[in-house]
């Protein structure tokens, strides 16, 4: 047999060693991986929720077009948590001429769309049927252009419906599953906030993690919104959207919208923008800068979960060289050599730690499938999760079984012979 097949046997026989220590002292072995398995099972769930939320907001974010420019008052904030800083609180709001000069003097840019939008007091109602769970939107026809969310069924209003404030409506799927379950809504009347409106069409489905979206909308024409809702042009103004003509102008547009707006407020050079802009890129950057430091600390409490779960396995190999002191000194009396008792050891503390790797794969996976079932939060397994969670157990056990393996190693044949 040559050096080669002598040195798999000799690992083949202590991981089988190993696998039967486990086997035969269970609970003691279940305890010594808790902390493994709590650590690799929380990475597996923490980067399957990650990830299943970064694609599902990237795809949701995208389905409005890769292009989208819009400019706003305030900068994004995920979260809204805490108050406004003084800066952006007396920002002053954008207004429609504002998207009327972006329209005649930025010739990068191909469709303005100037919107309000409005969630708080809204009621649709339609016979006996309503609904609170809707967003009211005062539009021009340059909204479906702008956003690229199309009419799927019937048509969006014109530019004389707009310019005459007249009382037509499109709807969001939401909106038809709770008013129209089994009725066709075009031509039908709803009525916001006691108001009659004439559906016109209805856009297509859009989807989203939540019930609230692009789906539970509705657009009417921005002259009769300032009719229900006229505070909301003072307090929110409104927020431009608009596309470039190419797809590789959106530096372009976002240039040519700035000056123009920083013109109209007489900004001078070194001044900041008192107006936010918006574009599909810079919002995911920021999304996946925050779920970047959620994962940071989640993978802090996996780690501390690891370091335990480390301590753990090298307090079981330490007993388990007092409790084989014999068993080694009869192996060195027999010729084995000192590299060998390492490796004997090394290699339990690895398997040890890598069956508690595994169950805590398991765990995270079966976790993921719950969370996923039982809420609204997606979930994405990943591979790469699973090999590093297994790699990383099996590092664990490298480091901590080390020095268990030097102090087994390191005793002498005749006294472990001695030991009773």
């Amino acid at each position: 047999m040559g050096r080669w097949d002598k040195l798999v046997a000799a690992r083949r026989e202590n991981v089988l060693a190993a696998l039967r220590a486990i086997r035969e002292q269970k609970l003691r072995s279940f305890l010594t991986c808790l902390g493994i398995i709590i650590g690799v099972g929380t990475v597996i769930v923490m980067v399957s929720l990650v990830q299943g939320f970064n694609s599902t907001f990237i795809a949701q974010f995208q389905n409005f077009g890769a292009t989208l420019v819009q400019f706003q008052r305030l900068d994004d904030r995920f979260g809204g948590g805490g108050p406004l800083p003084e800066e952006q609180r007396l920002r002053p709001v954008l207004t429609l001429d504002d998207a009327d000069a972006i329209r005649h003097y930025a010739p990068a840019i191909a469709f303005v769309s100037p919107e309000r939008w409005n969630t708080e007091n809204v009621e649709i109602r339609c016979r006996g049927a309503r609904t609170n769970n809707a967003t009211v939107g005062g539009v021009t026809h340059s909204y479906p252009d702008a956003n690229n969310h199309v009419v799927e069924h019937g048509r969006f209003f014109t530019g004389g419906e707009e310019l005459h404030s007249a009382p037509v409506a499109v709807i969001g799927t939401g909106i038809v599953e709770a008013l129209f379950p089994h009725t066709d809504p075009l031509g039908r009347e709803i009525e916001i906030n006691g108001r009659p409106f004439r559906v016109l069409g209805v856009m297509e489905k859009k989807g989203g993690m939540f019930d609230s979206g692009a789906d539970q909308q509705i657009e009417i024409p921005v002259g009769y919104f300032d009719r229900i809702w006229p505070d909301v042009k003072r307090t929110y103004g409104c927020v431009i959207a608009t596309v470039p003509k190419k797809p590789e102008w959106v530096d372009l547009s976002i240039e040519q919208g700035t000056e123009i707006l920083r013109e109209r407020r007489g900004l001078r050079f070194s001044q900041p923008n008192n107006f936010g802009v918006r574009t599909p890129e810079r919002t995911i950057r920021m999304f996946r800068q925050i779920t970047g430091g959620v994962s940071a600390a989640m993978l802090v409490i996996a780690g501390i979960s690891l370091v335990i779960g480390g301590v753990g396995v090298m307090n079981i190999m330490l007993m388990n060289v007092t409790q084989r002191t014999r068993e080694i000194g009869v192996r060195r009396a027999l010729g084995a050599r000192r590299s060998d008792i390492r490796q004997q050891f090394v290699t339990e503390a690895i398997t040890l730690s890598l069956v508690g790797g595994a169950t805590g794969v398991v765990v995270g996976i079966g976790m993921s499938h719950v969370v996923a079932l039982v809420s609204t939060f997606p979930t994405s397994i990943s591979v790469w999760a699973i090999f590093a969670g297994l790699a990383v157990s099996g590092l664990v056990g490298f480091f901590f079984g080390t020095y268990p393996a030097y102090k087994a190693a390191r005793l002498d044949p005749i006294e472990a012979l001695r030991y009773e």
